[in-house]
């Protein structure tokens, strides 16, 4: 079989085992996406076509910035807002849009979960409802729980500038490659530790009796060593598939693909 467009981050699904899909575009046209689960332990090429089209706008780029957006658009589009890294900056609640009104109202005047998820280590993040159970996907985290939830984006964020002082916020991508576990209490311990720190403020918001969600992800074997692949500099990359976790598709031989990141490159695909 043989796959052709644009590389957009992988989508997911929830199942005993985190379902994935390759999804394709052409420049920022929607063509196709196909499942990925299956191709595990086969042999799978790709090679990259030597064009980046930016997601946002589908001019020929030399560079990305953020992911997949050329320079002018990671300036400017609301995607790439402040806001979406920092969401305690975000101040569409009172009515002020950082880039764009119509589209922060509609993503970030929304319901936000704060969360705590284990990938190597326990950390927390924020991210609108809807974006759950996907967001943990993509971090490849094995358990999270949800720790509440708030109104609009600024509130998550604030709650989240708090908790970094007593948790990370960023996974280890590589100790979550090779599946290494930093911390042995359990998330619910973690939970209500935590829920004991916050100050009154954030009373309002916490939800007490959220379960604990796992994650099993479609691996044969994880890897003890581990080669980030750059499609600029491969070109062409062929090798057995072992396992897909968070954003990465992994390879014999401790090779990793990191799909999000090469988000707008033009690709062929076939196994």
């Amino acid at each position: 079989m043989k796959y052709e467009g644009n590389l957009r981050k992988m989508r997911t699904e929830n199942a005993d085992i985190v379902s994935y899909k390759a999804v394709l575009y052409d420049r920022t046209e929607f063509r196709e996406e196909f499942p990925l689960n299956q191709l595990v332990g086969r042999e799978v090429n790709i090679r990259f076509n030597g064009e980046i089209h930016c997601v946002v706008t589908g001019k020929k780029i030399n560079k990305t910035f953020g992911e997949g957006m050329s320079y002018e658009a990671f300036m400017t589009s609301p995607q790439a807002a402040p806001s979406i890294v920092r969401p305690e900056l975000s101040r569409i609640h009172e009515g002020i849009a950082l880039r764009d009104m119509e589209w922060e109202l509609a993503h970030h005047m929304q319901p936000h979960y704060v969360y705590l998820s284990l990938t190597n280590d326990i950390k927390v993040g924020v991210t609108r409802t809807t974006n759950i159970p996907y967001r943990w996907h993509d971090q490849g985290a094995t358990e999270a729980v949800v720790l509440s939830e708030t109104p609009y984006r600024q509130a998550a964020g604030l709650m989240e500038v708090f908790l970094k002082d007593h948790l990370p916020d960023k996974t280890h991508w590589q100790k979550m490659l090779k599946d290494v576990r930093e911390n042995t209490v359990s998330l619910s311990e973690k939970r209500n530790e935590v829920i004991e720190l916050l100050p009154s403020e954030f009373e309002d918001f916490v939800r007490f009796d959220e379960d604990v969600h796992t994650f099993r992800y479609p691996v044969e074997v994880y890897p003890q060593k581990i080669i980030s692949l750059k499609l600029d500099k491969q070109g062409d990359f062929g090798a057995r598939l072992t396992g897909i976790k968070g954003q990465y598709l992994l390879f014999e031989g401790g090779y990793v693909l990191n799909v999000r990141s090469h988000a707008g490159y033009r690709v062929t695909i076939e196994f």
